[in-house]
């Protein structure tokens, strides 16, 4: 078989085969599952294997593999191969290309991968309830002929979205906008695994997306990446180019490629602004600019342990210890090495480090003396002319 760096999936795993006279042999079972999204928020979701997403099926173009589908669920199910050239009869709608796996049964599905690329799986049977639920997974086809130099890291990760009313564990498949939680292989920061690299390895980064409605705009801080790959395929190396943020469109797949040349920890995020906070960040009153004095005196008398919020803007309430309903989750992260880390939902850290001999979680970056920003001083702001009580002065004298 071609050597190839595996994929890694960050809380997720790649599924196991046997070869079976030439022929890569995988089970999928598709399953209630319960799986941790974040501290504090437990889901009973729907997905593969134990997990949502499923894991990621790992190929070499031109295997021919054969792909067994157990139905553990309530309803049925079909698994369609999304992005997969191969014969109409194994594409997965129900009704159209094949009857429906009703619960209990197991089908079988056969076919051979064509081409090399980043693709996907997921229902084509009830699919606004089973996606909903977490029924998705990724597919990774490595080229029988590499071209270019080889990656040492090579990351999938399937972007989702989901409305989980505050207090409960079951995600609502008929909401249609408003989604509070938003995830990274179905994992809200904190919940999320980081991202470890050795500085000076080549660096490939797979999403696929498929949320309900929303397209998610990945924004990779200190370093630059080239598109190198869509559903459709490979890009010609002519036709890639230069990005921090890579737009990955509802039911699409995007690659990108870099080298991790600039050591620190480095955030790796959807730019959507409301997709990097968590449950109660969402769908709060906007209080900005209300004077509350002695509003939260007079109703805590009525609702003790009341506090009016977001008066002054919605930064450090992530950490402000506020009661929140069971099961749920603040709406941000969680205390990082300055204070609390401001962020959450789509959200994760990449890790580049000097010198590591594996890839586990080597904690927080050492920053270098002085390489910090930290507050001014008054002897800096004088002698730089700068009076932070009076910029207006400052930008006329410019004029």
């Amino acid at each position: 078989d071609t050597d190839y760096t595996p994929v890694v999936a960050p809380n997720n795993s790649t599924l196991a085969f046997k070869l079976v006279e030439g022929v890569k042999v995988f089970h999928l079972v598709s399953e209630p599952v319960t799986i941790q999204m974040a501290p504090g928020l437990t889901v009973d979701a729907w997905g593969y294997n134990g997990n949502t997403p499923g894991p990621v099926i790992e190929v070499v173009e031109g295997d021919r593999v054969r792909v067994y589908v157990s139905n553990r669920l309530p309803e049925a199910t079909s698994v369609h191969w999304h992005g997969i050239r191969l014969p109409a009869g194994m594409d997965g709608i129900s009704g159209l290309n094949q009857k429906e796996i009703g619960p209990g049964e197991t089908f079988r599905y056969e076919f051979l991968f064509p081409h090399e690329g980043t693709f996907m799986y997921h229902p084509h049977y009830d699919e606004m309830t089973q996606m909903s639920m977490g029924l998705m997974g990724m597919i990774v086809v490595h080229p029988r002929r590499p071209k270019g130099p080889r990656v040492d890291r090579d990351f999938a990760m399937m972007l989702s979205e989901w409305f989980i009313k505050p207090g409960t564990r079951r995600p609502d498949p008929n909401a249609m906008d408003g989604f509070n939680i938003l995830t990274i292989n179905s994992r809200a920061f904190p919940g999320t695994d980081p991202l470890v690299v050795k500085r000076g390895d080549r660096v490939r980064m797979r999403f696929g997306n498929l949320s309900a409605m929303d397209h998610h705009p990945v924004h990779l801080h200190g370093h630059r990446f080239f598109v190198t790959e869509t559903d459709g395929g490979q890009i010609p190396e002519a036709g890639q180019w230069p990005e921090t943020t890579v737009l990955v469109q509802v039911g699409s797949t995007r690659a990108v490629e870099f080298v991790a040349d600039n050591p620190g920890d480095w955030g790796l995020h959807c730019h959507m602004t409301h997709h990097v906070m968590n449950q109660m960040g969402h769908g709060l009153p906007n209080l900005l600019g209300i004077n509350a004095d002695g509003l939260d005196e007079k109703i805590r008398k009525l609702v003790p342990g009341y506090m009016t919020m977001g008066q002054t803007g919605m930064g450090g309430m992530g950490d402000m210890g506020m009661a929140v309903p069971s099961n749920s989750i603040p709406m941000l992260g969680k205390e990082g090495p300055f204070g609390y880390i401001d962020m959450g939902g789509m959200f994760t850290i990449f890790k580049v480090r000097e010198g590591i001999t594996n890839y586990d979680d080597p904690g927080w970056f050492q920053y270098p003396a002085g390489s910090v920003a930290r507050p001014a001083t008054m002897e800096e702001l004088k002698t730089d002319g700068i009076d932070p009580q009076n910029g207006r002065k400052e930008k006329e004298a410019q004029r």
